[in-house]
Order: C-alpha cells, then sequence, then structure tokens
C-alpha cells in the first residue's frame, strides 16, 4: 500500500480552508498576516488598546490567559507521554538546548550590544533565549518531516511546564525583571493563577473532556491566537502610545531579522550534530532539531506581561519572538516538507519490487 501521513498530521496551526490553502501555497501563515495586521492597528490608532481605553483589556487577556493554558492541559494526552518519556537522552538534549543551549549564546553575543543603547534589544533577544518550545508547530512539523511523534508529543508539552519555572529563574538572574523583594509573591501568584492551576485542572479533566477538545482543537487553536492577537495589540498599543520604538529604522529591524535566522540556523546545525555525534536515529534527529530550536510565542507574551508589569516596553521585548516566531515557522516550513519528501521517496524506493534481470 502506498504510504501516508500519519492522522495527526492536518494542519495544527489553523484550519484547512481554501484561503488558508492558498496562503500557504505561496508561503505565508494567516496567523502571521494576522500579527503584522494587530500591529498596524496599534500603530494607526494606539489609544484604544492602551493603558488609557476604557475597555479594561488586562482584565480581558488575563481570562484569557488561563483559558488558553486550561485548554493546553485539556488536550494533554497522558498515555503519549508515558510513550514519549521512554528516550531519556533525546529528553535531555532537547530541554539543554532550549534552556541552557539558547541563553549561553545569547550571553556570548553581549559584547556586541556593548552600547548602551542596545541594552534594551539585549535583554529582549536573551529574555526570547529563555523561553519554551512551543507545542503545537513543534509536533506538526516533526510529524511533517516524518520524526518521532510520541517524543516530541512529551518534549513539547515538559518544555511549556518547565519554562513556567525556568524563564522567570533565568531572566531574574540576568535581567532587572521586578521578580525580587515584594514583587516575588505577586509574580509567583500570578503565575499559579493564570498557567499552573489552569493547566493542571486541564490535565484532571483530560479523561473525560479530551476527547472534546481532541475533536475541536482547530476552534481551540483559533482561540489561542485570538487571545495572543489581543496581548500582542495591547502591548503595541501602548508601546507606541509611549513612543517606544522611536529609535529603530527600518534598517535595524531587517538587521534583527537576519540576526533571529542566524540564531535559528545557529541552533540548528549544533544540534543536528550533537544529535549525530550521539548516533540518534534519523526520526530521534528530527524531533531533537525541530522541538530544540523552537521559542514559543504563547509563552513569551504571557511572561512579558507578567516579568515586565506596567512597562512600556513590552511591545519592544517581544519584537525578537515575533519576528523568531515568524522565521522558525517559515524556515522549519520549508525544510520538514523537504525532509518529508525525501522520507517518501525513500520509503517508496525500499518498497519497490526488485527490476528483473
Amino acid at each position: 500500500m502506498p504510504t501516508t501521513n500519519p492522522p495527526a498530521t492536518p494542519p495544527q496551526l489553523v484550519p484547512a480552508t481554501r484561503s488558508s490553502g492558498l496562503l500557504a501555497r505561496i508561503g505565508l501563515d494567516p496567523f502571521l498576516l494576522a500579527l503584522a495586521g494587530v500591529v498596524g492597528l496599534a500603530y494607526l490608532a494606539p489609544s484604544i488598546g492602551s493603558d488609557e481605553s476604557p475597555i479594561p483589556w488586562h482584565q480581558i487577556t488575563t481570562i484569557g490567559v488561563g483559558l488558553i493554558f486550561f485548554f493546553y492541559g485539556l488536550r494533554l494526552s497522558m498515555e503519549k507521554l508515558r510513550v514519549g518519556m521512554r528516550n531519556w537522552r533525546l529528553h535531555v538534549l532537547v530541554q539543554l538546548t532550549t534552556f541552557v543551549l539558547f541563553p549561553l549564546l545569547a550571553l556570548a553575543a553581549r559584547p556586541l550590544f556593548a552600547h548602551e543603547e542596545n541594552a534594551t534589544l539585549w535583554s529582549s533577544i536573551f529574555f526570547l533565549t529563555t523561553l519554551p518550545s512551543t507545542v503545537s508547530t513543534s509536533v506538526v512539523m516533526v510529524s511533517i518531516a516524518g520524526g518521532n511523534i510520541p517524543a516530541a508529543i512529551f518534549n513539547a508539552s515538559i518544555s511549556s511546564l518547565i519554562g513556567i519555572v525556568a524563564t522567570p529563574l533565568l531572566t531574574s538572574l540576568v535581567l532587572n525583571t521586578n521578580t525580587e523583594g515584594a514583587n516575588l509573591g505577586g509574580l509567583v501568584t500570578d503565575l499559579l493563577l493564570q498557567v499552573v492551576l489552569p493547566v493542571v485542572a486541564g490535565v484532571l479533566l483530560n479523561a473525560r473532556l479530551g476527547a472534546f477538545a481532541a475533536k475541536h482543537s482547530n476552534a481551540l487553536r483559533l482561540s489561542d491566537q485570538f487571545v495572543i492577537l489581543l496581548i500582542v495589540y495591547t502591548a503595541f498599543c501602548e508601546s507606541f502610545a509611549r513612543h517606544v520604538f522611536q529609535g529603530y529604522s527600518a534598517l535595524g529591524i531587517v538587521a534583527l531579522s537576519a540576526g533571529m535566522a542566524g540564531l535559528f540556523f545557529l541552533v540548528y546545525g549544533i544540534v543536528t550534530l550533537i544529535s549525530r555525534l550521539l548516533g540518534f536515529s534519523e526520526e530521534d534527529r528530527i524531533t531533537a532539531v525541530f522541538c530544540g530550536s523552537k521559542k514559543s510565542l504563547v509563552h513569551g507574551t504571557v511572561m512579558a506581561n507578567l516579568l515586565f508589569p506596567g512597562t512600556a516596553a513590552t511591545g519592544a521585548l517581544l519584537l525578537p519572538l515575533m519576528l523568531y516566531h515568524a522565521i522558525q515557522i517559515l524556515i522549519a516550513s520549508i525544510i520538514a516538507r523537504a525532509q518529508g519528501r525525501q522520507n517518501e521517496q525513500a520509503a517508496a524506493v525500499a518498497s519497490a519490487p526488485p527490476r528483473s534481470a
């Protein structure tokens, strides 16, 4: 029988529609276009989404964030996670890449940002490197490329949980995140209420409502993306209202984009080399590079609000993350599709009957 992709392969980022399919064929992600759109709206009318607006944006986004993590926990399949737990060397490599290699690379690049005006930019890049991996996109890319899907689910999920502690810890050690003294109790409370408790509640209800969550995964994913768009919109409204981006030129944005692409390829190459040195199978190597090279926009937007409360520079803080998020999806999609085609061709050759002499 001809080889087919696993059932979980259908689009995980947005529902399959004619418009999204057309955008995908020309290399555009509707969510990335929506991100660009809300940033543009924030630029045109920043007062609507700023702190001065009569709309209670903070309360709305707080509830939305709690729902994101509740549904995230609700979609966790404990059986698949148990299967994925067995390959400990792969898990250690992915988590060390996410929470050790990335920050070390940012620290190594710190001398390049020696000027005082570049301090905020470097801080935003370091914040990016402390974030956990993505969940949906990591698993999707691994599936498309033909990698170890259960291990990808385990690593992406565990990375998100580790990030709840690791991201505030790493940023507090290097950056001024207002996590010391009296503010630490408030941060822990916010993390518990907005992240930990919703995730735990979702996991506990997985047995009863997991099938419902799986059936409506596309709708839930769209709701996640809608909340992210709200957070990004309000963050940039506040930043534009306070003229945070006045110091950034178009050339500076292009240079920063090139730097984020370079960071992705550097991590991708290092993880590929280590995977081969450790003798990983091709499936495990694919999982390591795609899970290890990702950074989560969901956690980034949430953690930015929690770790840098009331900061007008939140939008600027998210700029490298947004660029990296866009770049990782575009580049990883191209690599995953190419890898998947190679695997399909290799499987076809292997299953072809030998030619008669």
